[in-house]
């Protein structure tokens, strides 16, 4: 598929209320996450699920979500903000070539990344990354929204994965979603 960045307007729909509809964070999420722990969220648009992992990691925790559209980080810290969680929640803006994760070396103990391999230049390189953050045997939750992405695509996406040391640990089920649970070696 070819590098398209969703429209930053278009992030107001991604963080609707609607959405809850077809994708619950809170249950999505509450098998992996929990108090205290180092969460990355690549491409969190302006936070539908990086509020209830901020919620989840708690005062003691820490989410990194990264992000390559201004607009999209600065709703998110306004919605964080509004939330009562912005303390919680380090709103990176990431740059053309890197997410710039290099403070974060094997700290990570979970990564969110919820429909958006398919947008980056690379997919190779964001797992590599993401794999340099995280601690060894930390989890990756992989999803890409089914119909939107074709499974050739995400199986493409599943050998970068690999290929940048994540063993294939589960296929959860999440509504619409092609998705999977990636344990780093």
């Amino acid at each position: 598929m070819p590098h398209r960045v969703c429209p930053w307007w278009l992030g107001y729909v991604l963080a609707s209320p609607l959405r809850r509809l077809l994708h619950n964070p809170a249950a999505i999420v509450s098998a992996y996450v929990q108090e205290g722990m180092t969460v990355l969220e690549p491409g969190p648009g302006m936070g539908f699920f990086t509020l209830e992992l901020a919620r989840r990691v708690g005062p003691g925790g820490r989410v990194i979500a990264v992000d390559v559209q201004p607009r999209m980080i600065s709703r998110l810290k306004r919605r964080l903000q509004n939330a009562g969680l912005a303390d919680r929640v380090d709103a990176r803006l990431a740059g053309e070539d890197s997410m710039g994760l290099q403070d974060l070396a094997a700290k990570v103990d979970f990564t969110l990344a919820m429909a958006v391999v398919h947008e980056m230049p690379d997919a190779r390189q964001v797992f590599t990354e993401t794999a340099a953050a995280m601690k060894p045997g930390a989890i990756l939750l992989l999803g890409e929204p089914a119909g939107h992405v074709k499974a050739s695509s995400f199986a493409a996406e599943l050998q970068a994965a690999a290929a940048a040391g994540f063993i294939l640990a589960g296929n959860p089920n999440i509504r619409r979603t092609q998705a999977a649970l990636l344990r780093k070696s």
